[in-house]
């Protein structure tokens, strides 16, 4: 869609409509960007279509620069969208956030009666709850129809022992996706153990598709540069897709290119590349540009067409409809309180890297480069490198887990929450997962590149030049050892601790404690842990 500035201005802004001339708006969060998730008996008379932007909303924690020129861009594009397909269409301004703006408009005109979509967002969903309880059957919030599982039906499952592998065959089960005749295609559930392969030193990585930033995008990104400076992330090279057509063809491409290769080396790393073979299509999904029914019956066409394994093919639908609606399940089931979990007690402050990139560990440095270049990493990044270090330091989870909320494009506070408190950090005492997911070096030099460009040995275990990740991890081990033992998967790990002789524990414990009090921590505050 070829859009203009000049177009945005004459097609949304509040004096081309007369607010007096409605009885009746729907307004549109700006993570809801798809029509059709709405009642179709509600949008027939083409109703008022109300927008909110939200200067709280965007500076109540740094979001990633990139972050905020999405949404705001994406948002301002299905606006006008909408105008096209000849609905009505009003974008209010406002200093708080999105439920503030919709009570400006009622309170503005009293004759006009608004319905809304729960929001995903704990916050969001408050104040707007707070607003209809101020303006009774003047507002009516209609259940959020942008997820699959049904939450009745799995929400009060959410407790310790029910596990993602449980809830993703009912899922399977209840779509028909990838079952034949009752039964998983291929005769397993899973085929995680083929999508384990380090990458190969000659691999051709396919380019995804850039797209130059129009001139709408071009204002929402002077916008963000001139009032948010200082925000998290570097905005030069935002080229995200901003419309449903342009995310559509970032779906194909995925599907043409990547998608075959995608279960084999979906966990490995490879300095300087985010995105291998990702899909890297979460952001879209995540504000309604791609539904996960449309995304999934597309990879499922190809795999009926021959076009990608079924590893890979079952690896993605996983991710879709087994992990991104489990945790959403999770996040409604355990907020408000898992906000405040920290099992292990940890209060280091966040490592000073994450904010600035600098550090001499190359994994880390790369992974962290990733993010403030793209606000993008892939899941191994964000888990065995990002978390995993965030854990072996003692990182306080909270840290962690609002820098995870700010510093990526595709983050909303109920899919990067059950991520970092349920699965990577364990500050939830084992809800979502079954062990802290924590690693020595050994992992990173076996599913990356990354040890060879890095001026610490990955296999030396103690001293200056040993890889830190090593000392950290049987230091953690040490000191956590119940958890370990609890769990038959890792407590293998504590006996081989055991065995170590008494010179090298302490020369672990001394590498470990020095390194941990030594990190440099963000605003240089250092907590106890």
């Amino acid at each position: 869609m070829e859009t203009t500035a000049r177009q945005y201005l004459t097609a949304i802004r509040q004096a081309e409509v007369n607010l007096n001339l409605y009885s009746l708006a729907v307004f549109i969060n700006h993570d809801q960007l798809n029509l059709s998730v709405f009642p179709a008996e509600l949008l027939a008379g083409k109703p008022l279509l109300i927008f909110v932007e939200s200067f709280a909303y965007a500076t109540h924690i740094p979001h990633h620069k990139q972050k905020l020129v999405y949404i705001l861009s994406a948002q301002r594009h299905f606006a006008i969208a909408c105008y096209e397909q000849g609905y009505p269409v009003y974008t209010v301004f406002t200093l708080g956030y999105h439920a503030d703006g919709v009570r400006e408009i009622l309170t503005q005109y009293p004759q006009l009666r608004t319905i809304a979509m729960q929001p995903s967002e704990w916050d969001s969903r408050w104040r707007l709850e707070k607003l209809r309880q101020e303006m009774g059957d003047r507002l009516t919030i209609i259940a959020n129809g942008f997820f699959m599982a049904n939450l009745e039906e799995f929400q009060h499952k959410i407790k310790k022992n029910y596990r993602l592998e449980t809830f993703y065959r009912a899922m399977r089960k209840a779509t028909g996706y990838l079952m034949r005749e009752g039964k998983p295609e291929g005769g397993k559930w899973n085929y995680d153990k083929d999508n384990r392969k380090p990458l190969p030193k000659k691999i051709t990585l396919p380019a995804i598709p850039r797209f130059s930033p129009d001139a709408i995008t071009q204002e929402v990104i002077a916008l963000v540069t001139q009032h948010l400076p200082n925000n998290f992330g570097r905005l030069d090279q935002f080229n995200f897709a901003v419309t449903h057509s342009q995310a559509l063809l970032l779906l194909k491409d995925f599907i043409e290119h990547r998608l075959a290769r995608f279960g084999a080396y979906e966990d490995a790393i490879k300095t300087g590349e985010p995105f291998l073979f990702h899909s890297v299509l979460s952001l879209y999904l995540n504000n309604g540009l791609l539904l996960p029914q449309q995304v999934c019956m597309a990879v499922l066409s190809a795999y009926a067409e021959g076009k990608a394994p079924l590893n890979s093919v079952e690896g993605f639908i996983r991710q879709v409809i087994g992990w991104r609606e489990y945790i959403r399940v999770y996040y409604e089931a355990m907020m408000p309180e898992v906000r405040h979990s920290n099992y292990f007690g940890f209060t280091y402050g966040l490592p000073e890297c994450y904010w600035s990139g600098n550090t001499d560990l190359a994994c880390l440095k790369d992974a962290l480069s990733h993010v403030i270049n793209y606000g993008y990493s892939h899941h191994i990044q964000r888990l065995m490198v990002l978390s995993n270090f965030s854990n072996l330091t003692f990182t306080n989870p909270q840290a962690l887990n609002q820098w995870f909320w700010f510093a990526y494009v595709d983050a909303y506070e109920w899919v990067e929450l059950p991520n970092v408190l349920g699965m990577a950090t364990f500050a939830d005492g084992g809800i979502l997962a079954s062990k802290p997911y924590v690693a020595g070096g050994n992992y990173i030099h076996k599913m990356s590149d990354c040890c060879r460009q890095c001026p610490y040995d990955v296999k030396q275990k103690t001293g200056d030049r040993a890889c830190p990740f090593n000392y950290l991890y049987w230091h953690f081990v040490d000191r956590h050892r119940e958890v370990f033992m609890e769990n038959g998967r890792v407590s293998l790990m504590t006996q081989m601790y055991d065995q170590k002789d008494d010179r090298e524990k302490e020369a672990i414990r001394q590498s470990a404690v020095q390194f941990i009090t030594r990190l440099p921590r963000y605003n240089g505050s250092l907590g106890h842990h």
